[in-house]
């Protein structure tokens, strides 16, 4: 008899290797063109692929190998239609990163779409397939702060939403395990606006889209949140989650991913989760930092799950990790073997804290 566990998934990114990273390089250079790019970084995918089913994950994502830009802005790739520049975000080491570039010529559009990636992922396994999808409040920031003639803020907005609702039904309809909504400028949000009025707009516009959605559907579609994690550093960790999750939890989605093994209060953050969540949600709570070279040991993570299990019911409550381990294309700061040895950790730690947990189970659980 097999023992019934709690679900446990992946936030999405995989360290790319230098060949790939060099190829999108030379791709910038001209002296590659998209098509020769693109083949190579589908063949890497499909080894990210076998190598995540060859640890065990019950459910994997495509490593998020094909985009190039990284995870904010991966659907305006290789389009003319931005400007170099745009919306800057510091990181704790000082680095920056341009997470919205700016939008030069109307109207706005994706240049591609995640469906394109699941559609190659779902061709290549046979397990769960997850799908990670940039934020429409991210992709908000890309209209310029002086506007645009002839192209008003509102006309931007619906342009917005319809281009993020058709991504989302597209991969939904390819059969994903789950869309998640990468929200990354939510806890960012209050450095730029301590008052919570940007944030509460954030999470406004994700509603206006989850609407286009039924119950069910909007059961497959979860919200990440994290403190960033790029090139071993973070961009809002200092933000206190007393600020950002009450606000969060109001977004009408099925399923949240929030980071807490690198948060410093574990249990106060556990604490305020529980009071929180909503009948109809699960939250999966991170279990591995991927901005630390320390790999965890199974036993913590079970830890950690136990303590979790004492403020949320066991019926929603999973296990993640706090970030990506390469939202960025070119972040190599982790090597792909360090990530490997998390997940597994990871899957483990989830092992041994099911079978506290489920003591009198022995019947098979899916990862739903």
């Amino acid at each position: 008899m097999t023992q019934m566990l709690l679900p446990s998934e992946q936030i999405g990114s995989i360290p790319r290797n230098r060949v790939l990273i060099e190829a999108y390089q030379t791709f910038k250079s001209g002296l590659i063109d998209y098509e020769q790019l693109n083949l190579l970084a589908q063949k890497e995918t499909e080894i990210v692929i076998n190598e995540l089913a060859s640890l065990g994950c019950p459910v994997i994502s495509d490593g998020e190998q094909r985009k190039f830009d990284g995870f904010a802005h991966y659907c305006l790739h290789n389009s003319c239609a931005y400007h170099q520049h745009g919306l800057l975000v510091d990181f704790s080491d000082g680095h920056k990163r341009l997470f919205a570039p700016h939008l030069k010529k109307p109207p706005f559009k994706y240049e591609h779409t995640a469906d394109e990636f699941l559609a190659f992922a779902v061709s290549k396994t046979t397990l769960p397939v997850k799908q990670a999808v940039i934020s429409p409040s991210m992709l908000s920031l890309v209209y310029p702060p002086a506007g645009i003639e002839g192209y008003n803020h509102h006309q931007f907005v619906n342009d917005l939403i319809e281009q993020h609702v058709g991504e989302v039904r597209r991969c939904l309809e390819l059969g994903a395990y789950k869309v998640q909504i990468d929200f990354t400028e939510a806890r960012l949000s209050l450095k730029f606006d301590p008052s919570g009025n940007l944030l509460r707009s954030f999470v406004s516009l994700i509603n206006k889209c989850l609407a286009h959605f039924n119950v069910e559907e909007r059961q497959k579609i979860g919200i990440h949140t994290c403190p960033g994690a790029d090139i071993d550093a973070t961009h809002s960790a200092d933000i206190e989650y007393k600020y950002l999750l009450p606000t969060l939890f109001e977004i009408q989605a099925g399923n949240f991913y929030v980071a807490l093994k690198g948060e410093k209060d574990k249990e106060k953050t556990l604490q305020l989760l529980g009071t929180i969540i909503k009948p109809y949600q699960k939250v999966f709570v991170g279990v591995i930092n991927p901005i630390s070279k320390e790999v965890e040991s199974p036993e913590e993570i079970r830890d950690l799950l136990l303590l979790a299990a004492k403020y949320i019911p066991l019926d929603q409550l999973g296990s993640t990790d706090d970030c990506g381990f390469s939202p960025f294309a070119d972040d190599v700061s982790t090597a792909r073997d360090i990530a490997y040895a998390k997940i597994k950790a990871r899957l483990e730690g989830t092992r041994l804290a099911s079978e506290i947990l489920f003591p009198l189970n022995n019947v098979v659980a899916s990862n739903e």
